[in-house]
């Protein structure tokens, strides 16, 4: 695959811009913020066998768009780049809780449809795909409401085509924010902190794993120079 990547002296957002916005938030009950249900291990465990039930052949890997390039859940056995057809990245979800408040709302990365989003595919040990595939549950939808927000979508790599499962593709729920300008959510991204940390700090993230694997998305690289730009101005 084409490697488009500049260097990582490019990036605009530093960690002095995530220690500059970072404060201090009392953690929150989500379920009990948004009123919804969380999945108890015996939920976790069934959500996982129906996923694992529409499992392709060949080794589960799962597609890295966001935090899963920096926190998988478990230890991949092999990573490669992989581009996703069909889908882009978007900071679409509005969180009020995590790297948000109900005062000052964050947003988090989903993909959604058109164009294409190139990452990391990570490979999982066979002997952990359950283990893995719960861990993945019990992290990226812990909630009844949350239950359907995984797909599995095609990946182009230097091998072929695979099937690869992922996350937020596209997000379901009435908390989309699919209005808004790349300024404005800068604007949003650079005020944001939550119980979990800023909305910066998973930018700031993103964009230096992309950065250290050689990859490179043209909007992320847009948006992390403005969410730069605000803090300086604000701060």
């Amino acid at each position: 695959m084409p490697n488009d990547m500049p260097s990582t002296a490019a990036l605009f957002l530093t960690e002095d811009h995530v220690n500059r916005v970072f404060r201090e938030v009392p953690e929150t009950d989500d379920a009990e913020l948004w009123g919804w249900t969380r999945l108890d291990d015996a939920g976790i465990a069934a959500k996982a066998r129906e996923i694992l039930a529409q499992r392709p052949e060949g080794p589960l890997q799962v597609f890295a768009y966001g935090s899963l390039l920096w926190k998988p859940e478990f230890t991949p056995v092999a990573e490669r780049q992989g581009r996703a057809l069909g889908w882009h990245r978007a900071f679409c979800i509005e969180l009020t809780s995590w790297r948000g408040t109900p005062e000052a709302p964050g947003l988090m990365m989903a993909l959604m449809p058109g164009g294409e989003c190139t990452a990391l595919l990570h490979e999982v040990a066979e002997a952990e795909v359950l283990a893995a595939t719960e861990a993945l549950v019990r992290r990226e939808m812990p909630y009844v409401e949350l239950s359907d927000s995984y797909s599995w979508v095609p990946v182009e790599t230097a091998g072929g085509m695979v099937s690869a499962l992922t996350f937020y593709a596209p997000p379901r729920g009435n908390r989309l924010r699919t209005d808004l300008t790349l300024e404005e959510t800068a604007q949003i991204i650079a005020r944001a902190c939550g119980h979990a940390g800023s909305n910066v700090e998973y930018l700031h993230r993103t964009v230096t794993s992309l950065a250290a694997q050689g990859l490179h998305d043209a909007q992320l690289w847009r948006l992390e120079r403005l969410v730069a730009e605000e803090i300086d101005a604000l701060f």
